[in-house]
């Protein structure tokens, strides 16, 4: 055995990907023309009923994504659904496929296998009476779920199709006052640029937070106390500090918040650690804590730039719902608070 050992194709490794709930919808048509379109609809053609057979064929085609291509990786699968609506002024056939999982990789494949499938076995069971058939327009019409969150086909959805998939986006910061800490003795005498704080002042803006406090001070319970304790006071709803949270002499940030006073949100918490430790095991040595200051949340998150980046995605779907039920406000259904 001689030579590199180099694959010419390998599957994407999602291994440190974090577990989410994913979703998928695609979208195709059947262009079956004057002589199959009336056929199918009222369910005369040769082979039998082409609506019914279709959807069946979505649903194995769904299971069937990842023995189809050969680099999509095999999902356990939590629902699939496969709609056929005829469309009278095109004389088509539009079908949907909808695909959900928690697992660490999307599941639009699956989605556009089941439309796919779906769309094949009506041209299979129309051909005897019409040849000139036209599969068009198949894409993926959204997706959610993971780091991406939301994302929409640019061609949009129509009213219909929104009130049926109904795709929902975190809800954002809307605004909300927000501040950045960074704790770290060496970063606050120069020793080092802060690379933490500025991601995370960048994710607060991507949600439509208002980051006008950012600062870096040094390790200890203060002068970090004293500062919460002035924000809470200045209208700050949200402040994330990054540093501090670890097993060291001077890793003092959740003693800092602990000091406040304040109603500790250890749900928060211990999510930041569950979800984190998908990334990596060293995320269960993390004293992550939260605690709400009067109208403030406050957050200690790993000083890594990169774990504070990944527990901003953790909270990225929860904080908006979180700063609306500490002014009061309805936060949705399907709520356990």
């Amino acid at each position: 055995m001689s030579g590199e050992m180099n694959a010419a194709f390998h599957m994407a490794d999602v291994r440190n990907k974090r577990i989410t709930r994913r979703r998928a919808v695609a979208v195709g048509e059947l262009l079956a023309g004057p002589v199959a379109y009336p056929l199918i609809v009222e369910r005369r053609l040769p082979k039998g009923d082409a609506l019914v057979m279709a959807e069946i064929a979505g649903l194995q085609g769904a299971k069937m994504a990842s023995a189809l291509m050969p680099l999509c990786h095999p999902l356990p699968l939590e629902l699939v659904h496969v709609y056929c609506v005829p469309v009278p002024e095109r004389q088509a056939i539009r079908v949907w496929c909808e695909c959900a999982s928690e697992a660490r990789t999307g599941v639009e494949m699956e989605a556009l296998a089941g439309v796919s499938a779906a769309l094949l076995t009506l041209y299979d069971l129309s051909k005897p009476v019409e040849p000139a058939l036209e599969i068009s327009a198949i894409r993926l019409l959204f997706k959610e779920g993971g780091k991406s969150g939301l994302w929409l086909h640019p061609q949009g959805m129509d009213d219909a199709e929104r009130e049926r998939f109904q795709p929902r986006p975190p809800r954002g910061l809307q605004g909300a006052r927000c501040a950045v800490i960074t704790l770290s003795d060496r970063a606050s005498q120069g020793d080092y640029a802060d690379e933490s704080g500025p991601r995370l002042v960048q994710g607060l803006q991507a949600m439509g937070g208002d980051v006008d406090v950012v600062e870096v001070l040094p390790d200890g319970i203060e002068p970090l106390a004293s500062r919460l304790y002035a924000l809470s006071k200045e209208g700050v709803r949200l402040c994330l500090c990054t540093g501090g949270t670890g097993l060291g002499p001077r890793d003092l940030t959740p003693e800092a918040l602990q000091s406040l006073g304040g109603r500790r949100v250890e749900g928060l918490a211990e999510m930041l650690r569950s979800l984190s430790a998908q990334h990596t095991q060293q995320a269960w040595l993390s004293r992550a804590e939260v605690v709400q200051l009067g109208d403030m949340l406050i957050f200690a998150l790993p000083g890594s730039p990169r774990a504070a980046s990944q527990c901003l995605d953790i909270l990225a779907p929860v904080l908006g719902h979180a700063l609306a039920m500490v002014d009061g406000q309805s936060h949705g259904k399907g709520s356990h608070a």
